[in-house]
């Protein structure tokens, strides 16, 4: 069996990795962060009229008609680049929310018990609390942002809103909210994915550069097990990314995040001990990576959710 990439694949995944480079470089990625993370609502309308919120729908509903292996390519790059908004969520609600998939609508996610991201530039809300997913929008919407209040976010991209208990604000219900809830986990592992990748190239470029006592630092035997430590936590995490996506299985996608969390977070970190305390400084970008990697690491679902799903499937 042939688990490479077919060609369209490659293809799919080059083309929005050059969109990205051409309309989020770096400079438009430091802005966003230092604005506060605001949605950037031409790109998002860009990446609505290149197809990347109706990926997964049918082509009888206006969408492209591919998979989550597809999906998982795309959110891959997405991650690479810290690009700001609930881009997952927006996806997902792509058939039920009016202009999401167009890229008109920005739709946030609402988990109980966690803040909401991007909730005061949401046009819908996709409500997963277990039985009874739903989306809110117009006057219920209204009324949930009305009632939250903004909270200090670890991560300078994504403003967060504590929101009341949304048990009685009602909303459009949806089919299937177990499923949804694990796409989601799998798009957000995928995210965690490009970051710890990025992590990875940002610590090789950075040693072969910087110079100590005469020589680069990545001569140095301390950073080579730190470079080599990324690579052998971020390539495991792929191949389990890839095969959840293939699959579709909520025990493999719960193995999956657990790798990607931990690939992200931990890729982050030892990136930050190949910059030293450059890597602490705000010009530097790995700080913003392990930012975005620890807040994510709570979501779709946090590691005990997911500890939990596998310790169950075990027992």
């Amino acid at each position: 069996m042939d688990f490479q990439l077919s060609e369209d694949q490659r293809a799919l995944r080059a083309g929005i990795r050059d969109l990205l480079a051409g309309r989020f470089g770096r400079d438009r990625m430091r802005a966003a962060h230092e604005g506060g993370g605001g949605v950037d609502r031409g790109l998002w309308r860009e990446l609505g009229a290149a197809g990347f919120f109706a990926l997964r729908l049918p082509e009888t509903a206006g969408g492209v008609g591919l998979g989550l292996p597809e999906s998982v390519l795309l959110f891959e790059e997405i991650g690479r680049v810290l690009l700001p908004g609930p881009l997952a969520a927006t996806q997902l609600a792509a058939g039920a929310v009016k202009g999401a998939a167009e890229g008109e609508a920005v739709v946030a996610l609402a988990e109980p018990g966690r803040p909401v991201g991007h909730l005061d530039e949401a046009d819908a809300l996709l409500v997963l609390d277990g039985d009874r997913p739903r989306v809110l929008t117009g006057g219920a919407l209204r009324r949930v942002v009305d009632e939250a209040r903004p909270v200090r976010s670890l991560d300078p991209g994504t403003p967060l809103w504590r929101v009341p208990d949304l048990a009685d604000h009602g909303g459009e219900p949806l089919a299937d909210g177990a499923r949804l809830r694990w796409e989601g986990a799998l798009l957000a592992a995928a995210e965690q994915l490009g970051s710890a990748a990025r992590s990875l190239e940002a610590a090789v470029q950075h040693a072969g550069e910087r110079e100590q006592f005469g020589a680069p630092i990545g001569s140095f035997q301390a950073v080579k097990h730190l470079c080599a430590g990324m690579l052998v936590r971020a390539e495991p995490a792929r191949t389990a990314l890839y095969a959840a996506a293939v699959t579709g299985d909520p025990v493999e996608i719960a193995g999956a995040k657990l790798l990607a969390d931990d690939a992200a977070v931990r890729n982050a970190r030892d990136c930050l001990q190949v910059y030293g305390g450059m890597g602490f400084t705000w010009e530097e970008d790995v700080h913003l990576h392990l930012k975005r990697a620890w807040l994510r690491a709570g979501q779709w679902p946090a590691a005990a959710d997911a500890e939990e799903v596998l310790a169950a499937d075990l027992g």
